[in-house]
């Protein structure tokens, strides 16, 4: 009876820790995003766009930090989602922007299942090709469905409606900033349940040992293709974010140097935690906006350093360093 009790106790206190540290995360996001809109009060065109990568780069974290499945094709499903919701506005005009983001979300989704069918055949190296090759595949299509994406002129004529009915997107950018940021919200809480589940412990074992998991009657494949399609609608909300937010949508958003960012900046924060995957995009944006601005000839050059330096002395990004010295200051005073 004592070792139930014991057990219901320390469960219970496990609990409360993951409550605590998931209200602390919540209070640095509202946090830094106050900062931000007081700091740059002229440049929330920005701040939006940082919130959209950032869910972006969530959404990689998932099949990447957590599943161990090495892409650089990631953008085919941020693309889809801005397509979808984009194409939803411009030819359709339905111009809610909760219908659009539905769409954004289905768009990313059908995305994120076709390319995870196809990326998990192969392991390692030949994976990567794969990926590579379905982002070349993505962009080529759009730019040649041009009556349909605009082509290489972008998609245009992305009108959507006031929120709510109630609050317009205006030239400053402020609801297309407070929408932004309550999506993220929604979508930070929705992902911690989803990582702490039995499905994403289990794709967690899937990245250790994926020999074990087929031993004890999983399916490792199916578990990632699902993991897949949930990655692919958080990306399509990222993308719907970013046509509504700019009211265009351009080849950009499918390239190839979209997915290789969206990769530095989860390395950058820390792979597998979705702390370090919105601190890797915070601080790759805001240093990249700086360092370009200081110095446009050479600003490749200083980013390229820093992220030497985070290789070097925190292979584990700076949020995963980070934690992990915490972590052994606690155990040290325990």
């Amino acid at each position: 009876m004592a070792l139930v009790m014991n057990d219901e106790n320390e469960g219970l206190q496990h609990r409360r820790g993951f409550i605590s540290r998931d209200l602390i995360g919540i209070a640095v996001i509202l946090a830094t995003a106050a900062i931000g809109y007081f700091a740059f009060p002229d440049n929330l065109a920005l701040l939006t766009r940082m919130i959209t990568i950032a869910l972006f780069v969530l959404s990689l974290d998932l099949v990447t930090g957590y599943c161990g499945v090495a892409t650089l094709g990631h953008a085919a499903l941020f693309g889809s989602g801005a397509y979808a919701a984009g194409i939803l506005s411009a030819h359709y005009g339905i111009n809610d922007p909760l219908l659009m983001m539905l769409a954004g979300i289905a768009g990313g989704a059908v995305a994120g299942l076709a390319c995870g069918a196809i990326i998990l055949r192969a392991h390692g190296l030949p994976q990567l090709v794969l990926s590579i090759a379905l982002i070349n595949l993505f962009h080529e299509f759009a730019n040649k469905a041009s009556s349909w994406t605009g082509g290489s002129d972008g998609l245009s004529g992305i009108a959507p409606d006031p929120v709510f009915g109630l609050f317009e997107f205006d030239l400053y950018g402020h609801t297309a900033f407070f929408f932004g940021m309550a999506l993220l919200l929604i979508v930070f809480v929705l992902l911690r349940f989803l990582v702490r589940s039995p499905f994403g412990m289990l794709c967690r074992a899937i990245k250790q040992d994926p020999l074990r998991i087929r031993a004890m009657g999983a399916s490792p494949k199916a578990a990632l293709i699902r993991m897949y399609a949930i990655s692919g609608a958080v990306a399509g909300v990222g993308g719907a974010l970013n046509a509504i937010s700019t009211q265009v949508v351009g080849l950009d958003s499918l390239s190839f140097t979209q997915s290789a960012e969206a990769l530095v900046m989860l390395v950058l924060g820390g792979t597998g935690s979705l702390f370090g995957a919105l601190s890797g995009t915070v601080i790759f944006m805001l240093f990249e906006d700086y360092v370009s601005a200081a110095n446009p000839f050479h600003w490749l050059t200083m980013v390229g350093a820093l992220l030497i330096a985070v290789v070097l002395f925190a292979p584990k990004g700076l949020y995963g360093t980070a934690a992990d010295f915490v972590s052994r200051r606690r155990e040290q005073r325990s």
